[in-house]
């Protein structure tokens, strides 16, 4: 069951950087429906770890060709049955750039288990809360980045050096000035592993803002 309370704060700029999409585009998915900004529907709108997850998931379903009227009449239909955040937990897949349900008979899942064929299952919708923990899309591809964590109880969810409350953000603006990464070993305490991947992981989230 997903939880009934939103957690986390984000605005629309913050949940780009972890949807893989820029705040314009995350502002545009929720005024036309296919994510809800559960803290504030009204500008600016507030987005909770929930709707990040969303957010996550609709840009899988776009990256694997369906089409954002066909996304948009999954979610509606989907929510009366599942909730505000149903692609968290609905059993869904997707074939031919569309998305699938599960039946009851089952009919039509056969093919959702079958990665290669462009199948977005239920256990790849667990892979997307484990990316959103793990620093959101910018970690798709990037397994080798392991020391940022997205804990929406922890600094109302800002990506953070894992097991620290220190903004992966600022790490990355402090390492890049003239002897930043002597700092941050010497008054922050951190391991020069750390503080590459909270480098490498910013200048991979900058990406998406360049994209708007």
């Amino acid at each position: 069951m997903q939880p009934r309370q939103p957690r986390g704060w984000y605005l629309a700029r913050e949940a780009g950087l972890l949807a893989g999409v820029s705040g314009d585009t995350i502002g545009q998915w929720a005024r036309y429906g296919y994510i809800k900004s559960s803290w504030s529907a009204t500008v600016p709108r507030v987005y909770s770890f929930q709707d990040v997850a969303e957010a996550i998931a609709v840009h899988e379903l776009i990256d694997r060709g369906v089409k954002h009227g066909d996304i948009r009449s999954a979610i509606e239909d989907l929510r009366a049955e599942y909730g505000d955040w149903p692609l968290q937990i609905a059993p869904i897949a997707t074939a031919g750039g569309r998305v699938v349900r599960k039946t009851t008979s089952g009919e039509g899942w056969a093919v959702g288990r079958q990665r290669g064929q462009g199948i977005l299952s239920f256990i790849e919708l667990q892979e997307i809360n484990r990316w959103l923990r793990s620093g959101g899309w910018a970690v798709r591809g990037a397994d080798d980045i392991t020391h940022i964590e997205v804990d929406p109880d922890r600094l109302s969810g800002t990506p953070t050096i894992r097991d620290r409350r220190l903004s992966a953000e600022k790490v990355a603006l402090i390492a890049a000035l003239p002897d930043g990464r002597r700092v941050l070993r010497i008054e922050y305490d951190l391991r020069s592993i750390e503080i590459s991947d909270a480098v490498r992981w910013y200048s991979r989230v900058q990406q998406f803002e360049r994209a708007a």
